[in-house]
């Protein structure tokens, strides 16, 4: 078994690796609502088949959106089917993926966001539709040199810099200011040394790699400091546990060059925000359902499937677009997908139907899901979605084929489009989420759940003074 491919199928294989490679902790790893990863690092000396089947206890209460005081224990069960060597750890270190069980009954927790994916997946087998589902996203991210943030009652703002910033570009360095940098809206694709950032990039994948995830290409994206790296599609469950990986390389590498990435929407006024474009298709025994002889070669399947993004998207952006800041992103003229059409090749539209060398390849990228997404809830809401415009056969009207930036008047008035807001995002999951109730894959009570914590986070915003409001209104 090669370092990068670790997948156990009983307790003795992963107790015998830990053995062989001479592992002194295992961490164990899962996810909160907001998608942030938490870990436990459990001594090798206690670490035994015991654990690995009935796995540890841990309070619950004290993850956002989770348990109340009185109910908090919960259970914490490795899948040793997914693990991985931690290249960060100064001990020898593996993390393990975790699912999260409730203790009083022995049933997966229906708060857990791996749980949710899973059930996604089952869901789709159940419904006869499909067997298989993927996804592939593509998560940008900056890279900054020092970043400041000020939310005191009486100071607040940040304050970013990067050497590739415009910004810097009449700057005094004392080993001289080389003056190659990216334009705004200037940075896909350059070469070094107006590319400062590929050396960095370079190792995040090496690590990626050792850490299994099957990277594909690396490159400087449109705006100064931002990056991206694409890695292979995999099903749904394992391609959300692979953008958690991903998340952490790409920031602890960063940490190690004296950098720090931020996988924020929106971290720059004035230039593009990052995004994370979504391949997804849908297979049954081994052939891709959404293949066929229709628009751009997809089949009536795929159709449906785009009708059902477009029909629910405004409630797909409270987990396709969990912050704040995504709606900042959301705005025209920054190359983010607001109007909600499809089309083949049109970078502007919401729904892409991407150039493929063959049928295998035919899949939709959703357009307008960004990084700070939770990529388990976010894949299997978009799942739920598409799949119920295949059971409704929900078509998405005619493709537009147009510059959707140049639209105006009726023609622009009759496209709709994604939330302005994340309140707007809420409260449109709130009227609209029976679709993700099906086979019991999101429950009313986790939706409730996300819907409280998300408000807590509007709720600060919309109150915390804003640093425009004392120049626009300070002197009124």
């Amino acid at each position: 078994m090669s370092a990068n491919n670790l997948k156990f199928k009983t307790a003795s294989d992963l107790l015998k690796f830990i053995d062989e490679q001479g592992i002194q902790f295992i961490d164990l790893n899962f996810t909160d609502l907001r998608g942030k990863w938490h870990h436990t690092a459990e001594d090798v000396s206690v670490f035994d088949k015991d654990m690995i089947e009935n796995g540890i206890f841990f309070d619950g209460s004290s993850i956002a959106g989770w348990k109340d005081i009185h109910e908090s224990d919960m259970n914490l069960k490795p899948d040793i089917s997914k693990v991985a060597i931690d290249p960060f750890a100064a001990q020898n270190t593996i993390k393990i993926f975790c699912d999260v069980y409730e203790p009083s009954t022995g049933k997966p927790y229906n708060r857990d966001p791996r749980f949710i994916a899973k059930s996604a997946e089952a869901h789709l087998k159940k419904s006869g539709i499909g067997d298989a589902s993927y996804f592939g996203p593509e998560a940008e991210f900056f890279v900054f040199e020092d970043v400041k943030i000020h939310t005191d009652p009486n100071k607040v703002g940040f304050e970013v810099d990067s050497p590739e910033g415009p910004y810097n570009s009449g700057r005094h360095y004392n080993e001289g200011n080389m003056g190659h940098r990216p334009r705004p809206k200037g940075g896909y694709f350059p070469d070094s040394p107006v590319d400062s950032l590929s050396d960095i990039r370079g190792e995040m994948v090496t690590v990626m790699k050792n850490m299994g995830i099957r990277v594909e290409k690396h490159h400087h994206e449109v705006a100064p400091s931002q990056c991206e790296i694409g890695y292979k599609h995999s099903t749904l469950t394992d391609s959300a546990d692979d953008l958690q990986i991903y998340k952490y390389v790409v920031h602890n590498v960063a940490n190690s060059y004296g950098k720090t990435a931020t996988f924020m929407p929106k971290p720059i006024f004035g230039d593009n925000g990052s995004g994370m474009h979504c391949h997804q298709s849908v297979w049954k025994a081994g052939k891709p359902l959404f293949a066929g002889d229709g628009y751009a070669d997809l089949s009536e399947t795929a159709l449906y499937y785009i009708g059902g993004i477009i029909k629910h998207a405004r409630a797909l952006n409270a987990f396709t677009n969990p912050a704040t800041n995504s709606y900042k992103r959301l705005v025209p003229g920054y190359e983010a997908p607001v109007l909600l059409a499809y089309s083949a090749r049109n970078r502007s539209a919401s729904c892409r139907i991407p150039q493929a060398t063959s049928l295998n390849g035919k899949r939709v990228e959703v357009r307008f899901p960004d990084p700070a997404a939770n990529p388990y809830l976010a894949f299997a809401a978009m799942l739920m979605a598409g799949l119920d415009g295949i059971e409704n056969k929900i078509h998405p009207g005619d493709a537009t084929d147009k510059d959707l930036y140049s639209l105006e008047g009726k023609e622009l008035a009759g496209i709709p489009t994604v939330c302005r807001s994340l309140r707007e995002a809420l409260d449109a999951l709130r009227d609209n989420h029976d679709f993700l109730l099906k086979g019991d894959v999101f429950t009313s009570d986790v939706i409730e759940a996300y819907i409280a914590l998300k408000t807590e986070e509007v709720e600060a915003y919309e109150t915390m003074v804003h640093p425009i409001e004392y120049s626009i209104y300070y002197s009124c």
